[in-house]
């Protein structure tokens, strides 16, 4: 019997009907849990039915792909149709005819996984399976049969794939590791508003620049082997404040936000609600005229690689953001990039992790703000 822990995939799938019922069709893909790379697309037009019908059609196309690609995977199931979701889940009854028997054969293909397991999430988190589902409609009204996109070769997508699991104070590391001690700016006038600061040049408020002071006071006494700093001007005058020499790595930039930059969240729900809620729901997805968290995280991989090539097993202090802090957590997690939703990190807050010469990583703190605590509201 083999050890090696099963694959994990995720199916997001949707249907609609114009009229329900009316012309209907469906949409479903398949993604690799772990990095979130999209690995198959489906869709089709089913002639006319109701949206339940449809979104069940789009479940039994989205097990189907997850199938073709890994008969033996862990499967998790993303709808936005509660209904679907209890149905299969089987806290609901299927009283409707029609339904029944899609029910009974997308079980049939579920039986095929060692585990699948039914997840309801709002609609704008699936945009990308309604998306196809349109695309289906409105090849259907053209007289056309939707096809998929021409394959490509996929980016690589920073992952970490560790051979082995490690119980942190249990096994003997075969090296000492490498610590990151990462380090989030302090409040700007961007932050005190919430805004999106991305690659703007925000310079610390006052009370900013007294959190630098508290948090080089907490790191007076630790000894770091080098300090490592984003090129933007509110994290250069934290790293600044700790009067250390530091090498500036252009990677460690916070994300660029395009055209939200500056604005609020609700500002950009307001103006880019479509582009928002393709953002939320897809890590592949960049704001308009900016970058996608998918490239953040292959930036910061890039600059995390560098960092422990130079210094094996030592002590390394990283005065970073929001976003490359995140994306540090998430391949110490080995998690899906969607994890970074996920993750809340206060202004100068510290977070600790030990990478290992044999690939685990181990998260030893995240978002440790006690030394600024008395200075501002979280999140500030």
């Amino acid at each position: 019997m083999s050890d090696r822990p099963a694959r994990r995939l995720v199916v997001e799938a949707d249907g609609g009907s114009r009229g329900n019922p009316g012309p209907a069709g469906y949409g479903a893909l398949v993604r690799d849990a772990g990095t979130g790379a999209v690995l198959a697309e489906r869709a089709g037009a089913i002639g006319r039915a109701t949206n339940n019908v449809a979104e069940y059609q789009g479940l039994i196309a989205g097990l189907r792909a997850a199938a073709d690609l890994a008969p033996d995977a862990d499967v998790e199931v993303r709808m936005d149709s509660k209904l679907v979701v209890e149905q299969m889940s089987g806290r609901w009854k299927i009283k409707h005819p029609a339904m029944r028997p899609l029910a009974t054969q997308a079980a049939e293909v579920a039986r095929e996984f060692p585990r699948v397991r039914y997840t309801w999430i709002p609609r704008e988190r699936n945009s990308h399976a309604d998306r196809l589902a349109n695309e289906a409609m409105d090849a259907a009204a053209q007289g056309r049969t939707w096809e998929p996109p021409e394959p490509q070769s996929p980016e690589p997508v920073p992952h970490t794939a560790p051979t082995t699991h490690r119980l942190s104070g249990w096994m003997a590391p075969p090296a000492p590791p490498t610590t990151t001690v990462l380090l989030r700016h302090g409040q700007t006038p961007m932050s005190v508003e919430k805004r999106f600061s991305g690659t703007l040049d925000a310079t610390l408020t006052d009370v900013g620049q007294a959190q630098a002071l508290a948090v080089a006071g907490r790191l007076r006494d630790v000894p770091f082997d080098a300090v490592y700093c984003s090129p933007l001007k509110r994290a250069r005058q934290t790293a600044d404040a700790l009067g250390r020499d530091y090498l500036v790595d252009d990677d460690l930039r916070e994300t660029d936000f395009g055209t939200w930059e500056a604005l609020t969240f609700g500002e950009v729900r307001q103006r880019f609600p479509d582009e928002l809620n393709a953002w939320l729901a897809d890590p592949s997805v960049a704001p308009p005229g900016g970058e996608s968290i998918l490239a953040t995280i292959r930036r910061v991989t890039a600059a995390r690689d560098r960092v422990l090539a130079a210094h094996p097993g030592s002590r390394i202090l990283i005065v970073s953001h929001v976003t490359p802090i995140k994306a540090l957590t998430q391949l110490a997690l080995d998690a899906s990039p969607a994890v970074l939703y996920r993750l809340h990190l206060d202004l100068v807050s510290l977070s600790t992790i030990d990478w290992y010469s044999d690939g685990p990583a181990v998260l030893r703190g995240f978002n440790d703000g006690i030394h600024a605590a008395h200075l501002v509201e979280p999140g500030q």
